[in-house]
């Protein structure tokens, strides 16, 4: 067994890139603690094993493309190695490495002084830098070359090189992406760690902290020796329980089948050119998976539609899509199974004048090609990238300067319903060339209708008729279906099952919602009410403007604090609300109570305590420790116009929100009974006659 080698003995002439079949920086707070932890506990006089590097050896024609390292090989015999297994670690170790020179450079006693000036332990910091970070061609310095990095056309390069290693706020452009978010989470991190421990450590502990991390963890190191190895080893390695994506698998093995073909069907130019344009199609994939840095996108869910559109669909297991593409589509055995093509279809026939009039026939001829062909790698490649931009978009709708107005709206209200299973479907109408913006539009405002009446009113389950729409998604991606055709079958399913345009059957959800009355919840425990009341608001909101509810902060849940009323409230115990309810019996009084009228939505958040002032304080409060009714949403000063609250304003409001409904998402309940079931008020029946 080769000996184990510390991160000074490592980095000691060599360089390391990440080639580009490799994911980013995939590592989150979870195992940067982890990692920090490991290293402030271990004893300073014990040695700890890291794990296996394995690299393999840069060749020469690939080295001397580098911009920047070439006089580090060729003049101090430096040599370059790619990371297939281990990146991971070394990124972080070489982020740790960096801040732990900024925070030493950074004492008040170092202000003023050089690199080579300043010293931690026994070496100055300029040492430091050239042994771990990056080494200046003398004598002029203007080269820089960097010990640890990525390929050049990796997102991450960049922004390693200029904002986590050089610390430059801004240097040109750079991609930004998941990973490269990441990298700047990780130098965030370790900052402020080190700061404070220092804070209770003194230099003396940053000094051991250091010569931990570089003499005390130690690395087996194995070399691979050919490509076949370096492919297989990436597809199997885990770096600290952090696994690869199925699409960082994926790119691996694109990359890999690209080195599979025989010259006559991929010469080494469009081997070349191939590879490159896989890297192109990842690196733009991830820049929108992590372009909304407060909710990157995972990657995975956007492969599984991609395929969803793809390719035919199965329903057996959800691991299914992975299966297939890299066990049954993308397979080493689909490029080197050879299918005989004839390449030249034309007989060309030429006469011969003689005695025998006999002519010649040029038969066609037959080659072998790859059952998977380049160019439907190419393809593939190709709509993956596309698609992801149009991913991003069906997430982040609001102020995207690429989506119509009414896009915009419709996809901004099928994200707050809850999407459910819908998103390859809108995928796929968003990156179709020959559907019009308004064909876009109606398809959006009836997935958004047929979401709101078959999930929150019908309380299907969460994959009813999922198969169908995945089909028809691709089928629309094809261009086999027509969005009309799509719509009618959207109205049909739930017509044939509620009948809601014409005799609105509520059972389902009265079943449903009985069972939450039993609970006490109510209609305060409905997933659908958010939704229900922000559309009702928004409405107003769309006559007489100035939004005055912001979803983001409506749906946030906190503690002692409601962002939905209620009006009539849960635990009454002033005479002014226990007057007008008193002829109700108490079970009576829990449906009045979270009843659907009797639940407003909230400008602000206010203490869950302050529900239980008595209306006329709950319009016009006595104090600065609310916002009144008067003062706040829509819905709020619509309720503040009533003169009191009783079971009667309930009803009233309830029947009010119902009509909303009926017009709204084009329902119709059939009578009134069927409206006061739906609202669990049968015992006012006598009331709404009134």
């Amino acid at each position: 067994m080769q000996e184990l080698e510390s991160l000074k003995s490592i980095f000691k002439d060599r360089i390391f890139r990440v080639p580009d079949y490799q994911r980013g920086y995939a590592w989150k707070e979870e195992h940067l603690e982890d990692f920090w932890e490991d290293i402030i506990n271990l004893p300073n006089d014990r040695y700890h094993y890291t794990g296996l590097l394995s690299l393999k050896l840069v060749p020469e024609e690939v080295w001397e493309r580098w911009d920047k390292e070439g006089w580090l090989i060729e003049d101090r015999g430096f040599r370059p190695f790619h990371v297939v297994d281990g990146q991971q670690r070394l990124t972080t170790f070489i982020i740790l490495i960096n801040e732990i020179v900024n925070c030493v450079f950074q004492l008040s006693e170092n202000q003023g002084k050089n690199p080579e000036e300043i010293y931690l332990g026994s070496f100055n910091l300029l040492e430091i830098q050239q042994e771990y970070l990056m080494i200046a061609k003398p004598p002029h310095a203007i080269i820089k070359s960097y010990k640890f990095g990525y390929e050049k056309d990796n997102p991450s390069s960049e922004l390693l090189k200029h904002r986590i290693l050089s610390n430059a706020e801004s240097h040109g452009s750079v991609s930004e992406s998941y990973y490269t978010l990441n990298l700047e989470n990780a130098k965030i991190f370790f900052r402020e760690n080190l700061n404070n421990y220092f804070t209770f450590n003194g230099i003396q502990g940053i000094e051991m902290l250091f010569k931990k991390l570089t003499r005390n963890l130690m690395f087996n190191i194995h070399e691979i020796q050919d490509d076949f190895d370096v492919f297989v080893a990436f597809e199997t390695m885990n770096n600290r329980g952090k696994k690869l994506s199925n699409l960082e698998l994926l790119k691996n093995r694109l990359i890999y089948l690209t080195t599979l073909y025989e010259k006559s069907e991929l010469n080494n130019d469009d081997k070349r050119i191939l590879r490159d344009n896989i890297n192109e199609a990842w690196k733009n994939i991830y820049h929108y998976l992590g372009r909304n840095k407060k909710r990157p996108l995972v990657d995975d869910e956007f492969l599984n539609a991609h395929w969803i559109l793809s390719f035919p669909y199965t329903r057996q297991k959800g691991d299914d899509y992975i299966k297939y593409l890299l066990d049954e589509k993308f397979t080493p055995k689909n490029v080197f199974t050879k299918v005989p093509v004839v390449k030249d279809s034309i007989i060309e026939v030429e006469e011969i004048v003689d005695d025998t009039d006999e002519f010649e026939e040029e038969l066609p001829l037959a080659v072998s090609n790859a059952k998977l062909t380049p160019s439907e790698i190419e393809a593939y490649v190709e709509s993956l990238k596309v698609a992801a931009r149009h991913w991003y978009n069906t997430f982040n709708p609001i102020n995207n300067s690429e989506l119509d107005k009414e896009e915009r709206l419709w996809l901004d209200r099928i994200n707050r319903v809850g999407i459910v299973y819908f998103r390859p479907l809108l995928l796929a109408a968003l990156m179709s060339s020959n559907i019009k913006q308004g064909e876009r539009v109606e398809l959006f405002r009836q997935v958004e209708r047929f979401i709101f009446i078959a999930f929150r009113l019908g309380r299907a389950f969460s994959n009813y008729r999922n198969s169908e729409f995945f089909r028809l998604a691709r089928k629309l991606q094809n261009g086999e279906i027509t969005v009309q055709e799509i719509i009618c079958i959207l109205e049909a399913r739930i017509e044939d099952w509620l009948e809601a345009k014409t005799a609105y059957d509520n059972q389902p959800f009265n079943t449903y919602i009985k069972r939450k009355f039993v609970n006490s919840s109510g209609f305060y425990g409905w997933n659908g009410l958010k939704y229900l009341l922000y559309e009702y608001e928004y409405e107003m909101m769309s006559k007489w403007g100035n939004q005055k509810i912001d979803w983001n902060l409506f749906v946030k849940n906190e503690d002692d604090k409601v962002s939905i009323e209620h009006i009539y409230p849960q635990t009454p115990t002033r005479i002014e609300w226990l007057e007008p309810f008193k002829d109700f019996s108490l079970v009576q009084q829990k449906y009045l109570t979270n009843s659907l009228g009797n639940l407003l939505p909230l400008s602000q958040s206010i203490n869950s305590s302050l529900q239980n002032n008595i209306f006329s304080e709950k319009k016009h409060p006595v104090s600065s420790e609310r916002r009144g009714f008067a003062n706040g949403s829509h819905s709020e000063i619509e309720v503040s116009y009533y003169n009191e609250w009783t079971a009667k304003e309930i009803l009233e409001r309830g029947l009010k929100l119902i009509s909303f409904m009926e017009k709204r998402w084009d329902i119709k309940f059939p009578n009134i009974d069927t409206k006061l079931e739906f609202l669990c008020l049968e015992f006012m029946k006598d009331s709404s006659a009134n």
